[in-house]
C-alpha cells in the first residue's frame, strides 16, 4: 500500500508560479507510472501531466504544455508538478496519482 501526500497549493495571482510536490511512503516510487490530475468544482476529473517510470517520457495536457513541468525523484519518493504563467482556468484542486494509488489533493487558487 502506497500512502501519499500532495503539498505546495496556494492562492496565487494570474502569472504567477507554484510548485506542487507529492511524497510517496510505503514502497518504492521507481515501480510506478505517476501523474498529476486535477479537478475544478463543477468539472469532470482531467490528466495535466504524466511521467514514465523512469522519467523517460512525459506528457502534458496542451492547456497547461509549456507551462507546466513535471518530474519524480526515484530515490526520495518524490513527484513535482512546477507551474508557472498561471491563468484562473488552473484552478482546481491537484491530485497525484501513482501506479493505483491517488492522494488527496492540494488546492490550487489562481486569483486577482
Amino acid at each position: 500500500q502506497l500512502q501519499l501526500v500532495e503539498s505546495g497549493g496556494d492562492l496565487v495571482q494570474p502569472g504567477g508560479a507554484l510548485n506542487l510536490s507529492c511524497a510517496a511512503s510505503g514502497s518504492t516510487l521507481e515501480n510506478y507510472f505517476v501523474g498529476w490530475f486535477r479537478q475544478a468544482p463543477g468539472k469532470e476529473r482531467e490528466v495535466v501531466s504524466c511521467i514514465t517510470r523512469w522519467a523517460d517520457n512525459t506528457n502534458y495536457v496542451d492547456s497547461v504544455k509549456g507551462r507546466f513541468t513535471i518530474s519524480r525523484d526515484n530515490v526520495y519518493n518524490v513527484i513535482s508538478l512546477q507551474m508557472e504563467h498561471l491563468t484562473l482556468e488552473d484552478t482546481a484542486r491537484y491530485i497525484c496519482k501513482i501506479g493505483p494509488y491517488w492522494g488527496q489533493g492540494t488546492q490550487v487558487t489562481v486569483a486577482s
